[in-house]
């Protein structure tokens, strides 16, 4: 029996996705569940597990094809899979041939390999072996293969081809040595290595392209504006030393600095609830929750997962989903829900070393702060020069919305939670 593979449901906010990475070829077995292809939206990336068991007959869409919900992506023969169990008269016939093989090794003569026994069991074979079989001119009677019933797979004719190299190099080392002897090439690889000019034009990503939109969008249609302080992380780092340890052994999650910057910007925001809010059309929507949008880098490009309802989180559940966020990113399994929303967003380019920046908004927000790398620079306290961890913060906002007063008072209070972390602890 053949069933389709079809691309599933998108997310309401997604209209279409691009293939970018079939893992299987036509010919290939796949198991239930394992993931067949890759589709790329605007946000995330989705995979299409198999639905059943099978035999990957047709690919319909290839690479690069635009789809959409319900398309169908491929054809997979399910008959194969109630044949495994007992073994086909065609799959009695690959163990016979492959049975002797391993005695007849030792007798082989490697010039003529017998036609009928490789061509019964090529014809078993998935394309990427039959392939590098053809490439490589082997024959797949000498290979023992480790898949089902004795199948050949790739990594069987890889580390079968690994071996020959050192067969072949006691025979005649020395004619593959001599000809390198001349310096006559040195000079040719030396002339053409200088007029290499190397270019590369590749098509964006659905999600930097995405990224592109979105930021070109924030400021065509956005009176950007950014104010800047610098805060003294004296107090936190001291507080952090002494209880971090604790902390971990506490609630397994280590605790880093973000728990205390994201409860900091909602004390501001609950201050400021303009710098909470948004515009829509000639309408200034005013939230009464906040979720907080925390920018990620991945090697796709940035995203920004929201921590939902951040003011019923206490610190450790702020660093657990953050290293939650964090993680599903890496591995790609970040969902379209957990990306959509956010009323105020916070992005530390201080991780890869930024010292000042103007972070761009992230519409229809109306804010974002950026953090910066800690510094250690001498200060005047009391009277008397310190050395104290400085780091500098910038808020950009749109001037449309939020005044320069509410703005700088803003960024002055999350500066004076910062420097006294007893406000975050006793919400004063």
């Amino acid at each position: 029996m053949t069933i389709e593979v079809r691309v599933p449901a998108l997310p309401e906010s997604v209209a279409d996705a691009t293939l970018i990475n079939w893992h299987k070829k036509p010919g290939d077995w796949v198991n239930k569940n394992e993931n067949l292809v890759d589709l790329e939206t605007d946000k995330v990336i989705l995979e299409v597990p198999s639905p059943n068991s099978g035999i990957l007959s047709q690919i319909i869409k290839e690479d690069g094809a635009l789809v959409f919900s319900n398309d169908v992506l491929a054809i997979l023969d399910t008959e194969a899979s109630s044949g495994a169990s007992g073994p086909s008269p065609a799959e009695n016939k690959v163990e016979a041939v492959v049975a002797p093989a391993s005695s007849a090794i030792a007798e082989k003569t490697t010039e003529h390999p017998a036609s009928s026994a490789a061509q019964s069991l090529e014809a078993h074979l998935s394309p990427a072996v039959r392939r590098l079989i053809v490439e490589k001119n082997i024959d797949p009677a000498q290979i023992k293969g480790s898949g089902k019933h004795g199948r050949l797979t790739k990594n069987d004719v890889i580390e079968y081809l690994s071996d020959e190299p050192v067969i072949e190099q006691r025979h005649a080392p020395a004619r593959h040595i001599e000809p390198e002897k001349p310096t006559a090439p040195i000079e040719v690889k030396t002339v053409v290595a200088t007029g290499i000019r190397p270019e590369q034009r590749v098509p964006m990503t659905r999600l930097r392209a995405k990224i592109a939109e979105r930021l070109l969008q924030a400021q065509q249609n956005a009176a950007m504006l950014t104010t800047f302080n610098e805060v003294n992380m004296h107090n936190v780092m001291e507080l952090r030393n002494q209880y971090k340890g604790r902390f971990e052994d506490k609630h397994k999650i280590k605790l880093g600095f973000m728990s205390f910057f994201v409860k900091a910007s909602i004390e501001a925001l609950k201050k400021f609830p303009a710098v909470n809010a948004s515009i829509d059309g000639n309408d200034i929507i005013y939230h009464g929750y906040y979720d907080i949008g925390i920018a990620v880098s991945t090697p796709r490009g940035l995203i920004v997962p929201v921590l939902r309802d951040a003011d019923q989180l206490d610190f450790a559940g702020i660093e657990k989903s953050i290293a939650d966020y964090g993680k599903k990113a890496k591995e790609g399994n970040i969902s379209v829900d957990d990306l959509t929303g956010g009323t105020f967003t916070i992005t530390n380019g201080g991780i890869f070393g930024s010292m000042l920046s103007t972070p761009i908004l992230n519409p229809p927000q109306c804010a974002i702060l950026g953090m910066h790398a800690i510094k250690e620079r001498p200060v005047v306290e009391n009277g008397e020069i310190v050395i104290r961890p400085i780091m500098y913060l910038a808020l950009s906002y749109d001037h449309r919305l939020v005044d320069g007063r509410e703005a700088v008072q803003f960024l002055a209070t999350i500066k004076e939670c910062l420097e006294s972390p007893a406000h975050l602890l006793l919400n004063i």
